[in-house]
């Protein structure tokens, strides 16, 4: 046995090559992700022809990259993927409460002036 021979694997443990040869499962993944593959269907439970249930499936698989591309991104909005994120959105809520607050104080107090120069009677229907 030569080196050669002893360096190269059994020849029936080789894919084979060419245009018909098989894909290996990291080609067919590759192809997968980078392209996309959507799978669609819908399920419907019927009785007696009354359609009691209809579930509408629809799955994509492909990479965040190819994803994003097409204008998905939901999971950069999603709390319980991004924690960070909805710590931001929390934060920026409780500032905004108190933003309000302060603007409604403000109201009140310009408004409660006004309620006591205005006669009696002004602004009520006239029946």
């Amino acid at each position: 046995m030569t080196p050669d021979e002893r360096a190269s694997p059994p020849r029936e443990l080789t894919a084979p090559s060419g245009p018909r040869g098989s894909a290996s499962l990291v080609d067919i993944l590759d192809r997968v992700l980078d392209k996309g593959l959507v799978v669609a269907g819908d399920i419907k439970v019927s009785l007696a022809d009354i359609e009691l249930l209809t579930i509408r499936i629809r799955l994509m698989i492909c990479s965040i990259d190819k994803a994003e591309q097409i204008g998905l991104d939901w999971w950069k909005f999603d709390p319980n993927l991004s924690p960070g994120r909805h710590q931001a959105l929390v934060q920026e809520n409780t500032a905004l409460r108190e933003q309000l607050r302060l603007l409604e104080r403000k109201v009140e107090a310009l408004a409660a002036p006004a309620r006591k120069t205005r006669p009696k009677g002004a602004g009520k229907p006239k029946r």
